[in-house]
């Protein structure tokens, strides 16, 4: 399911005042991303972060669609009834739950952001002619989402072919306070390349998975986080 256009507007920052949702109803590492939210949907909103043992109760019109971090299981819910989150995969109550699963970089959603940086920074210098920069992420698409909380520079180079590099000033208001989505933008990476990104005092080094297309998809296989 592909992310709606006003979505990926609001993710770029460019729909207005960010769109704040309720105080998270979880607590410790999350388990999934919600990615879609249609009709009747209570316990979670667009781009909500869900923890295991949280609830979503859904109407007769509700879906929900929600893409695990660990296990890269995309789960549409539909119908009236209730899903619960769980570690790695969903249980239903009522309603009917369809899943696949999609490209994504489970390792990535165990690193903290301390820990990257630090590696980053390492890789970032020992790139040279004769040695390839090794990526801490892939991403499966090329117009990545960045999870950049608040204000500041969001830079993107690429560190193995040089020249091509992009800066964008987020003011805080790109979605939810955190969010921003280059597929509200005529700038792609390259597939295949490795880049840096950096934001404030952090940096992660990915690489775009050569067979990436531009544009929107599955959040949880293109999203870089610095929170």
């Amino acid at each position: 399911m592909k992310l709606p256009t006003l979505i990926i507007a609001a993710l770029t920052g460019l729909a207005g005042p960010a769109m704040i949702g309720p105080p998270a109803a979880w607590a410790g590492p999350p388990a999934a991303l919600v990615e879609d939210v249609q009709g009747d949907v209570a316990g979670a909103e667009l781009m909500d972060y869900v923890a295991p043992g949280q609830v979503i109760k859904l109407g007769p019109d509700g879906a929900v669609v929600m893409s695990y971090l660990k296990s890269c299981r995309r789960e549409t819910v539909n119908g009236s009834g209730s899903v619960t989150v769980g570690p790695g995969e969903s249980t239903v109550d009522g309603a009917t739950l369809k899943s696949d699963i999609v490209n994504c970089d489970a390792s990535h959603a165990q690193a903290t952001s301390r820990e990257t940086s630090e590696v980053a920074a390492t890789i970032v210098r020992s790139v040279g002619p004769d040695s390839a920069p090794v990526a801490q992420a892939i991403i499966y698409s090329a117009s990545p989402i960045f999870e950049a909380k608040g204000r500041g520079t969001l830079t993107v180079e690429r560190l193995d072919q040089p020249g091509e590099r992009q800066q964008v000033e987020l003011s805080g208001r790109q979605y939810k306070g955190r969010f921003y989505d280059f597929a509200g933008t005529s700038h792609p990476l390259t597939p295949g390349g490795t880049y840096v990104a950096s934001f404030s005092n952090l940096r992660i080094v990915f690489k775009v998975d050569a067979q990436a297309k531009a544009g929107p998809g599955p959040a949880v296989g293109r999203l870089i986080r610095f929170n």
